[in-house]
């Protein structure tokens, strides 16, 4: 088994760089580029495209069929604590700090 994929950018095809050129003189192409299988790219979109743009253009493209796939019914939720303290800034000001901290409300 082949140890890379080629790219699913819909026009990575068309990108003008050397490294896509092949063929003889008269009848030269622009290929798609080959996607080599990396062990950090393994179940991530790395593994099936060559570039953060053949992957927003295949996105942009197919985005009706991914949204499909788990649509968004209605929004997420995670419940929060926010903490506000009186602190300085770093020229001695008085500020409010605030912090958030996830809350698990499944204790008990």
């Amino acid at each position: 088994m082949s140890n890379f994929v080629w790219c699913h950018g819909p026009t990575c095809h068309k990108s003008h760089t050397q490294d896509r050129i092949r063929g003889v003189k008269g009848s030269k192409v622009l290929r798609t580029k080959k996607v080599q299988e990396q062990t950090w790219t393994r179940n991530s979109f790395y593994a099936y495209f060559c570039s953060n743009g053949c992957y927003n253009a295949f996105a942009n493209k197919h985005i009706q069929e991914i949204t499909a796939i788990a649509p968004r019914t209605e929004a997420l939720e995670t419940p929060i604590e926010v903490t506000r303290t009186p602190s300085t800034d770093w020229g001695g000001r008085p500020c409010i700090e605030t912090t958030i901290r996830t809350v698990d409300n499944n204790v008990g």
